[in-house]
C-alpha cells in the first residue's frame, strides 16, 4: 500500500494460493501498469477493484483456479493492451463493457467456461492482434465486425449461423483463423479470397455446405488449409492448386466432394501433406510430383479412385480390382492372427509387469564423470539423503531460494565437502500426479542424455512425500537475465553483458545441445519449453539447456509403455503451457498439432530473434501488432537492419577493443546481424516442414562464429597489437 512509485508487480510462477485481495485497487501508486499473477494457485473471483488502476496495460491471471464471471470494471483502465485469463474456471458472459478497452491488442480467455454470445462491442477494438477464445461454451453468431491482425481463434465452442463476410474478408489477418469444432453452417464466403496475408485456415468440424469457392486462390500466402468434417459438395476447384509457392498442407477429408482431384495439386512443388479421404472422388491418381510421398491413407473411402499409389486399386480393369481385393483379404486375415498373438503376449507382459513394477531408482541412471563431492563414481550416481539436502540449504531457507516455477522451487546448496549444487524441489500438492509425472519425465530424459550443453544430473532424491533433482549450480544465472537484466532492475547475475561474441557462443551452445537431443541422443527428445529462462550460464558463460519437466521422449520404431504414458502427459502439459506462453510456442500446437522437433526449432528461432533485438515476443506483439518473425522479416531485413546492428557496436574505446578497424566494424556487424536474423526467420516459419533442423542450425551458426567472425576478430587483434607497438 505504501509503494507510491510501483509500476510493475510480477509474482507469477510461485505457487501462490488464496484469493486476490480487493485492496489491489487501492494501491497508492497510480502508475501501476503491469500486473502478472499467472501460473499460480489463486482461487476465488477477479476483484472488481482492479478497474481502479487507471494506468494498467498488462493483466495476466492465466493458469490459476479463478472462477466466477469477468467483472465489468476490468475493462475500465483506458490503456489496457494485454488481457490473459486463459486456463481458469471463469464462467458467465463476456461483458459488453469490453468495448471500452480501445487499446487492447492481446486477449486470451481460452480454456474456461464462458457462456452466452460474443458481444458486438468487440467490433470496436480495432487494435486487436490476438483474439483467442477457444475451448469455451460460447454460442450464438460471430459478430460481423470482428477484426484482428494476427490470430483469431474461436474454435471448440458452440457458435452457430454463417461465417460473416466481414470476418472472412479480414485482409489484415497474418497468422491464422481457426473456427473449427463449432456448429457453423452455410457456404464458405467468397470473401476468403481477400485474405492475402493469412498463413493458416482451419474451418474443420462444422456444418459448412455448398462448394469450395474458386476465390480461395486469393489466399496467396496460405500454407495450411483444413476444411475436413463438413458437408462440402461439388468439385475441388483447380484454383486451390494454383498456390504454387505456399500451400503445404491440405485436408478436405470427410465431406461430399466429387469429381477428379485437380492435376494442379499434383504439380505443386511445395505440397507436403494432403488428405482426400471419405469423399466421392473419381478417376486416376498418379504417384508422381507432390503425390509421390502420399500413401493410400490420403485416399481412403473413395471407392472410385484408382492409380499407382501403393494401396490404391490399379486402373487396369476388373482382374486387377479382384486381385487388389484378394490382397486386402489376405492382409486382413494375417492382421487378425497377429492381433490374437499380440493379445496373448500382452497378457503375459502384464503379468510380468505386476511382478516387477517400474520405479525410479538411482541405480537406473547412467554413469557420470564425477559425483557431488568431486569423486569418481563407477556404476551409479551418488546417493544423497533428504537430511543432506536440508543441511545443504539451511532447511530450504528463503535465503537460498534462487528460482521458482510452475512445478517447483530451485535452491542453492553447499554440501559438506564444499561443492555448490542446485536442488530442484518439486511441489507436492493437489496436482501431485502432474508433478510426479514431471519428475519421472525429467528423470527419463536426464538418464538418457549426456552432452556438454545440456544440464547434467548429479543425483535424485525421491520419497513418497519429497522429490528433488540435484543439479550443478550455474553461477551466471539465465539467458533471460542476460538479455533483459534481472527482475525489478537489480544488479546483473553474472559479470558480463551480452555482446555479439557472447551471443554467437550462446546461440551455438544451445543449437549444439538441441541438435544432440533431436538427432544424436540414444532416444530422441523434444524439449517442448525452450526459452531464455530455461537456458542457464555456467562459470565460463557456456549455455546449458535445462528444465525437461514437460519433455517428450520419442523412440522410433518401438513401443515403450513408459514412453507412451509420458507422451500422453506431455500433450496435457503442453496444452496447459500453450495458454500462457504467447510467443515461444509453435503455431501448429494451437491448431491441434502434437509436440515435435520442428516445434523446438520454432522456439529456438524466436529465442534467437529475441537475443538479437532485445525484445520479448509479447512486447513486440503489444507495441507493433505482430510477432518477432514478422518484425525481423518485414521491418529489419528489408528496411532497418542498420538500426539493429548499431546496438551491437562496441561501447569501449577502440584502442582496447578486440575488434577490427573502426571503419569496417559496422560493415561486419551488419553482415553478422543480418545472417542471424535470417536464421531466426527461417526457424520461426509457420509451416513446420519449411523450418531447418537443429543440425542445420548448429552447422550454420558454427560457420558464422568460426568463419566470418573469427577472421574479423583476428584482424582486429592484429591491428591493436600494431597500434600498441607504435605507441610504446
Amino acid at each position: 500500500m505504501n509503494c507510491t512509485s510501483l509500476q510493475e508487480l510480477g509474482v507469477d510462477s510461485n505457487g501462490i494460493g488464496g484469493k486476490i485481495p480487493p485492496i489491489i485497487g487501492n494501491l497508492s501508486s497510480t502508475n501501476l501498469s503491469k500486473l502478472y499473477l499467472n501460473d499460480n494457485e489463486i482461487t476465488g473471483t477477479i476483484p472488481h477493484a482492479i478497474g481502479n488502476l487507471p494506468s494498467l496495460t498488462d493483466l495476466c491471471l492465466d493458469n490459476n483456479m479463478l472462477e466466477g464471471p469477468i467483472p465489468l470494471e476490468i475493462f475500465q483502465p483506458g490503456w489496457l493492451t494485454q488481457l490473459v485469463l486463459a486456463n481458469n474456471q471463469i464462467n458467465g458472459e463476456i461483458p459488453k463493457s469490453i468495448g471500452l478497452a480501445q487499446h487492447l491488442s492481446i486477449m486470451d480467455i481460452s480454456y474456461n467456461g464462458l457462456q452466452g454470445t460474443i458481444p458486438e462491442t468487440l467490433s470496436n477494438l480495432t487494435k486487436l492482434g490476438y483474439l483467442v477464445l477457444d475451448h469455451n461454451q460460447l454460442s450464438g453468431t460471430i459478430p460481423p465486425g470482428l477484426s484482428c491482425s494476427m490470430i483469431l481463434d474461436l474454435s471448440y465452442n458452440k457458435l452457430t449461423g454463417q461465417i460473416p463476410d466481414g470476418v472472412a474478408g479480414l485482409s489484415s489477418l497474418q497468422i491464422y483463423l481457426n473456427l473449427s469444432n463449432n456448429l457453423l453452417e452455410g457456404p464458405i464466403p467468397l470473401e476468403f479470397g481477400n485474405m492475402d496475408k493469412i498463413q493458416a485456415l482451419d474451418l474443420s468440424a462444422n456444418k459448412l455446405s455448398a462448394a469450395i469457392p474458386a476465390q480461395i486462390k486469393g489466399c496467396a500466402e496460405v500454407e495450411y488449409v483444413n476444411l475436413s468434417r463438413n458437408f462440402l459438395q461439388g468439385a475441388l476447384p483447380s484454383s486451390i492448386g494454383a498456390l504454387p509457392t505456399s500451400l503445404h498442407v491440405l485436408d478436405v477429408s470427410f465431406n461430399r466432394l466429387t469429381g477428379m482431384i485437380p492435376q494442379s495439386l499434383q504439380a505443386s512443388p511445395v505440397l507436403q501433406f494432403a488428405n482426400f479421404s471419405y469423399n466421392n472422388f473419381t478417376g486416376e491418381v498418379s504417384s508422381e510430383g507432390a503425390f509421390a510421398n502420399l500413401t493410400d491413407d490420403s485416399f481412403l473411402g473413395n471407392p472410385d479412385l484408382c492409380g499407382s499409389i501403393l494401396g490404391l486399386a490399379p486402373c487396369s480393369g476388373k482382374h486387377g480390382h479382384f486381385l487388389y481385393i484378394a490382397i486386402i483379404v489376405v492382409v486382413a486375415i494375417a492382421a487378425g492372427l497377429l492381433a490374437m498373438v499380440c493379445v496373448v503376449d500382452h497378457d503375459l507382459m502384464k503379468t510380468r509387469l505386476r511382478l516387477t513394477a517400474p520405479s525410479i531408482q538411482l541405480s537406473h541412471f547412467p554413469t557420470v564423470q564425477g559425483n557431488a563431492t568431486g569423486k569418481k563414481e563407477s556404476d551409479e550416481h551418488p546417493r544423497i539423503s533428504y537430511r543432506q539436502l536440508v543441511d545443504a540449504t539451511d532447511g530450504f531457507s528463503e535465503v537460498n531460494l534462487i528460482g521458482k516455477g510452475g512445478y517447483g522451487h530451485v535452491y542453492r546448496g553447499v554440501l559438506h565437502g564444499g561443492t555448490v549444487i542446485a536442488i530442484k524441489v518439486l511441489h507436492q500438492d493437489h496436482a501431485g500426479e502432474v508433478i510426479a509425472g514431471s519428475f519421472e519425465r525429467e528423470c527419463r530424459v536426464l538418464r538418457s542424455i549426456r552432452h556438454r550443453n545440456l544440464i547434467r544430473v548429479i543425483t535424485t532424491c525421491s520419497t513418497p512425500d519429497f522429490k528433488a533433482v540435484v543439479l550443478p549450480f550455474m553461477p551466471n544465472g539465465s539467458l533471460d537475465s542476460l538479455i533483459h537484466g534481472p527482475p525489478c532492475g537489480g544488479k546483473p547475475e553474472g559479470p558480463r553483458q551480452l555482446d555479439l561474441d557472447l551471443l554467437l557462443g550462446i546461440a551455438s551452445n544451445v543449437a549444439e545441445g538441441m541438435a544432440y537431443l533431436h538427432h544424436h541422443a540414444p532416444v530422441k527428445v523434444v524439449h517442448c519449453d525452450l526459452k531464455p529462462s530455461n537456458v542457464l550460464l555456467d562459470g565460463d558463460m557456456t549455455a546449458i539447456v535445462s528444465d525437461f519437466g514437460i519433455s517428450k521422449l520419442v523412440i522410433t520404431g518401438a513401443r515403450d509403455p513408459e514412453v507412451g504414458e509420458a507422451s500422453t502427459s506431455v500433450c496435457n502439459s503442453i496444452t496447459r503451457l500453450l495458454q500462457g506462453s504467447v510467443g515461444y510456442i509453435a503455431p501448429e500446437y494451437g491448431l491441434g498439432g502434437r509436440p515435435s522437433t520442428q516445434g523446438d526449432v520454432y522456439s529456438f528461432g524466436v529465442m534467437l530473434l529475441e537475443m538479437i533485438s532485445g525484445k520479448r515476443p509479447t512486447d513486440v506483439i503489444s507495441e507493433e501488432g505482430h510477432g518477432l518473425h514478422d518484425w525481423a522479416k518485414k521491418r529489419c531485413l528489408q528496411h532497418d537492419v542498420d538500426a539493429v546492428a548499431e546496438r551491437w557496436l562496441p561501447r569501449d574505446p577502440p584502442s582496447v577493443l578486440p575488434f577490427g578497424p573502426p571503419r569496417c566494424e559496422m560493415e561486419v556487424i551488419v553482415v553478422m546481424v543480418m545472417e542471424l536474423l535470417e536464421l531466426g526467420v527461417a526457424c520461426s516459419q509457420l509451416v513446420p516442414s519449411m523450418r531447418p533442423t537443429m543440425d542445420d542450425m548448429a552447422h550454420e551458426i558454427a560457420c558464422l562464429r568460426d568463419g566470418t567472425w573469427r577472421k574479423y576478430r583476428a584482424t582486429g587483434l592484429k591491428a591493436i597489437d600494431q597500434t600498441k607497438s607504435k605507441k610504446y
